[in-house]
């Protein structure tokens, strides 16, 4: 039994004491019987006021609960609905006062969760509005809902990041950028003169606006003062590369020179200025020394006709090397003749010094073959024989092998070029062709001297003996006999018969050792 159940219980009890001890009460004082009916009509009817007051009371509470619990109910299914949640279920059969407490209950959380959620909205929309307004874009478009999902608010959050990452990354390239344009600037000695570039420049850098127009309106300022900088310091070198020659072709002492140190580095708008009066100043001494100037670049012209085996005929081509009449027409021809016959080595400087190594190669066979017609190189003092015939060995493979890499390099470079490739008046195969026939010439000719001068000394020692003598000799002798005579001259033919037979094999020893480099020209 429930305990209000057995609080009735005692109440009901309880009632029946209070009216038994008023009729014991009645019945002592002698109250008659209508008087105690009428006392207990009273006492009813204030107990049944009582009830039914409290009964009323009651009713009111139950339809107050069922009106609430009607209302949260709708209140409820509403915040559900904006909320994108399920709606609220009651599990089991429960009181309505229980009922009414748990939707309330359910109703005050929803409110909270859609308070928050419209917290962060707004929260979330405050700082795309900030990202906008500095990266240049259209806000974030999250519905027409005033109550964002969680999986709404979770897009937004990405969205947001991303744009983040964004502000970062042109920030960064803003701040480099601008660094990078300031520099340029400074170099260039450049006063910011447009709006765009005070922005730039002079403004605060969390005020620029980081729209992808002006990134690229920054990157562009950027490479147009880049360019201006390179074409400064282009010019910058080029006037001093001019002071350099000029200095040279004038012979400008070094205290002079150490004069204008200070500018001979950097690029910005004075160093340029100063480099200009130094070049006019240079040029005007020029014309006071024509003389002067011109014979420099002479002695230049033949250092460059040196280094691309410029021929005679190529040389005398250019006639106003040899007039004497110093003009200004003649500087300039000359400087004109300079300036492309520095192109002309620079753009081929890799054939030359290729030509130029085989001329050494060359010059040193020429020197082993010498040396290998000599014989006094026999001595062999500190291992000079063994220590040449190896550079003669290593050198037969690598002249043939330069000669051949060389030509294939000088053949492509005439298919590009269609033309031909002068070495000294000639093409490269004909010039070393030529070369090694001159070599099988001058050999052939020192053998024919050589069999010439042995022949002329057969003859002697054949007619004369080893060693002949004059007639005056012949006549201071004291008289002998027909025998004695003939003994002294068999005897000294014999003894001088061994060491012409050692020469003349020194001889061909020296023709075979030098056969090993000089059979002939290499085939090109």
């Amino acid at each position: 039994m429930r305990r209000s159940e057995v609080l009735a219980d005692e109440t009901i009890i309880c009632l029946q004491k209070a009216l038994t001890h008023l009729r014991e009460i009645w019945e002592l004082i002698g109250i008659p019987e209508d008087q105690r009916l009428q006392r207990t009509e009273v006492v009813k009817k204030h107990i049944k006021d009582l009830l039914d007051k409290m009964i009323v009371e009651e009713e009111n509470l139950k339809e107050r609960l069922i009106k609430s619990i009607s209302v949260c109910q709708k209140e409820l299914e509403s915040l559900c609905t904006e909320l994108h949640v399920e709606p609220f279920q009651e599990e089991g059969e429960i009181t309505i006062l229980q009922l009414e407490k748990d939707l309330r209950t359910q109703v005050e959380l929803m409110r909270i969760k859609k308070k928050e959620r419209k917290q962060e909205l707004k929260a979330l929309q405050e700082e795309d509005q900030e990202l906008c307004e500095i990266l240049c874009m259209p806000p974030y478009d999250i519905g027409g809902t005033s109550v964002p999902s969680l999986e709404e608010l979770d897009q937004f959050r990405q969205h947001l990041a991303t744009r983040k990452q964004t502000k970062a990354t042109r920030r960064e390239e803003f701040v480099t950028i601008k660094k990078q344009i300031i520099l340029c600037m400074e170099e260039l000695d450049h006063t910011p003169d447009t709006s765009f570039e005070r922005d730039v420049v002079c403004e605060d850098e969390d005020a620029f606006c980081l729209s992808l127009e002006n990134i690229e309106t920054l990157q562009k300022l950027l490479r147009q003062l880049e360019i201006r900088k390179s074409q400064n310091e282009a010019m910058c070198e080029g006037l001093r590369t001019q002071i350099r020659e000029l200095w040279d072709r004038l012979q400008i002492p070094a205290e002079e020179r150490e004069a204008v140190a200070t500018v001979m580095t950097g690029s910005k708008a004075r160093v340029r200025k100063a480099l200009q009066l130094e070049v006019a100043r240079l040029e005007e001494l020029k014309k006071q020394n024509i003389k002067k100037v011109i014979e420099a670049i002479r002695t230049e012209l033949v250092q460059y006709w040196d280094q691309c085996f410029y021929s005679q005929e190529q040389r005398e081509a250019f006639a106003p090397f040899y007039d004497e009449n110093f003009t200004e027409n003649l500087l300039q021809l000359h400087d004109a003749e300079i300036v492309q016959l520095r192109n002309y080595h620079s753009v081929h400087k890799d054939l030359f010094e290729g030509v130029r190594k085989w001329e050494e190669s060359w010059r040193l066979f020429l020197e082993f073959e010498r040396k290998a017609s000599d014989p006094s190189r026999f001595t062999n003092r500190g291992g000079n024989l063994l220590k040449e015939e190896k550079q003669r060995a290593k050198l037969q493979k690598t002249l043939p092998k330069l000669e051949e890499e060389l030509k294939t390099r000088i053949e492509m470079w005439e298919q590009e070029h269609s033309k031909a490739f002068v070495v000294n008046g000639q093409r490269f195969a004909d010039y070393v062709a030529e070369q090694w026939e001159l070599h099988r010439l001058e050999k052939e000719r020192v053998k024919q001297e050589r069999q010439l001068k042995n022949k002329q000394q057969m003859e002697a020692e054949m007619l004369y003996g080893s060693a002949p003598r004059t007639p005056s000799k012949r006549r201071g002798l004291a008289p002998s006999t027909p025998g004695k005579l003939r003994k002294p001259a068999t005897s000294t033919c014999s003894g001088k018969k061994t060491p012409r037979a050692g020469r003349h094999g020194a001889d061909k020893e020296n023709e075979l050792n030098g056969s090993l480099l000089s059979e002939g020209p290499i085939p090109l």
